[in-house]
């Protein structure tokens, strides 16, 4: 390797650590903030919100890696550009392709290790973090007795009016719920004041109620003896409760439940999983049509077809039936079969939205299984688009580069992010949707590295006014010789 190409190498690299560091940091603060109402209130410490992070952070990697490889070129050869240093490259006889020789070579190498780690890290993050934010869902917030709300503490539902004194331990006006082991609310206790004895981050909570009632629902086994016992009401000065904490949160966030979802599957699961649900579709879709063609009122006249995606034909004069008052009479006939014909699209109705949300999975398995190939050429393009733009705007730094590196990302993303929307419906295929924004770039980069090759600007402005201009003067220069 050169001296050159070890020295654009290095300037390059240390700007991209440097912008993906900051970059992945941000979006990492982006998903803490989404997912704060999943993870305040419930005592966790640090490490397992850090956990959830880590394991998070793999898939914020397709979204960070493009955005940083296109801010890092363009900054790199930006200032190249702005320090005159491809002037003394060209003065050298250093062309671009020859200054992009080593960073191409290296982007190829990133793009193939992009591919595996999509194809390997990516499902083993999605699977750790949706399973332990599914189970971070089961926990309750921490022990808290908040005034005016029932308050489901284990086997209780408490509520009350007033807190006050230190740490807010008597209360006023207390209602409480207990649950039986049948699961049913057959326990009601009203007290004037409470007061709690001990911390609720103890084992046990020990509540003491003063002048109240408590309430019970019998349940007798037989129907008759329900109107002789309906229920027992006991009086009391003072009750002292012992609420056991023990299994209170007691869930085991390291359980792995859902390991099938589409999003944790490598290349071959993907592959095997389109097809099993493309076969398993096709079946429905034609026991369906079997079934609904045999229980139709139409059947009889409906000719015979072989497979649901043909046309089924009514005779000529199918209705005539009804004309004779024989055996029907109109209103009859009509009232009926209208019947029949709402129960038939009511049917078709609901199997249309089923059809609809398995056609959607399918969708979704194609999608996420083309996102793992165009993570190979993503990197290039943006490269060479960033290297361009920034070898012909001649401008380094967080300025101009900053604002030019979004708006072309920002581009890139929505441009995928609605067709991947469009493709989940199955308005378009979902090959096309995902190639979409790539298939964008590639003449996009090819224009851009040819005209900073040749020492053209982005944009001339002579060739946008000139037409215009010279049909202005061509229309004054006829109107005077007229």
């Amino acid at each position: 390797m050169k001296i050159i190409d070890k020295y654009i190498l290095k300037s390059y690299l240390i700007r991209l650590v440097s912008v993906f560091g900051i970059c992945l940091f941000i979006f990492i603060i982006q998903t803490f903030w989404l997912f704060i109402d999943e993870l305040a209130g419930k005592g966790l410490d640090i490490l397992i919100i850090g956990k959830f992070l880590v394991y998070y952070s793999p898939k914020l990697i397709p979204l960070v890696l493009p955005l940083s490889v296109l801010l890092a070129s363009l900054m790199t050869f930006g200032t190249l550009s702005e320090n005159y240093e491809f002037a003394a490259m060209k003065s050298t006889g250093i062309s671009l392709q020859r200054a992009l020789l080593s960073l191409s070579i290296f982007h190829i190498f990133l793009g193939i290790g992009t591919f595996f780690f999509s194809n390997h890290v990516i499902p083993y993050g999605e699977l750790k973090s949706y399973n332990l934010r599914k189970n971070l869902a089961k926990l309750k917030p921490t022990l808290a007795i908040r005034e005016g709300i029932f308050n489901e503490i284990g086997l209780y539902n408490i509520k009350v009016e007033k807190k006050y004194g230190d740490n807010d331990r008597f209360l006023e006006n207390v209602i409480i719920h207990e649950y039986t082991p049948n699961k049913q609310n057959n326990i009601v206790i009203k007290a004037e004041r409470g007061e709690m004895k001990n911390e609720p981050t103890e084992p046990n909570l020990k509540l003491v109620l003063y002048n109240g009632n408590r309430y019970e629902e019998f349940i007798p086994k037989k129907i008759q003896e329900r109107n002789r016992i309906p229920h027992a009401k006991v009086s009391f000065e003072e009750y002292e409760m012992n609420i056991d904490l023990s299994q209170f949160n007691n869930i085991d966030l390291d359980q792995e439940n859902i390991k099938t979802s589409f999003r944790m599957q490598k290349i071959n699961q993907l592959n095997n999983s389109i097809d099993t649900l493309e076969n398993s579709f096709a079946e429905e879709k034609n026991i369906f049509y079997n079934n609904f063609s045999k229980t139709s009122s139409l059947s009889s006249f409906i000719s015979k077809t072989k497979s649901y995606n043909e046309k089924a034909v009514l005779p000529e004069h199918v209705l005539e039936f009804i004309e004779t008052e024989e055996n029907w009479k109109k209103s009859t006939v009509y009232s009926q079969g209208i019947t029949k014909v709402r129960n038939s699209l009511n049917d078709l109705n609901a199997k249309k939205g089923q059809f609809f949300a398995y056609q959607k999975l399918i969708n979704l398995h194609k999608i996420t299984l083309q996102e793992k190939y165009t993570l190979l050429f993503v990197s290039i393009l943006l490269f060479l688009i960033g290297a361009s733009l920034g070898a012909i705007i001649r401008k380094g730094g967080l300025g101009l580069p900053l604002v030019v590196s979004v708006i072309i990302f920002l581009t890139y993303h929505y441009i995928g992010l609605f067709s991947k929307n469009a493709a989940e419906d199955s308005s378009i295929s979902p090959l096309i949707a995902t190639w979409l924004s790539t298939i964008v770039l590639a003449p996009f980069s090819y224009i851009l590295t040819k005209r900073a090759s040749s020492d053209k600007g982005f944009i001339s402005i002579y060739n946008i006014y000139s037409p215009i201009l010279n049909l202005f003067k061509n229309s004054l220069f006829k109107k005077e010789h007229d």
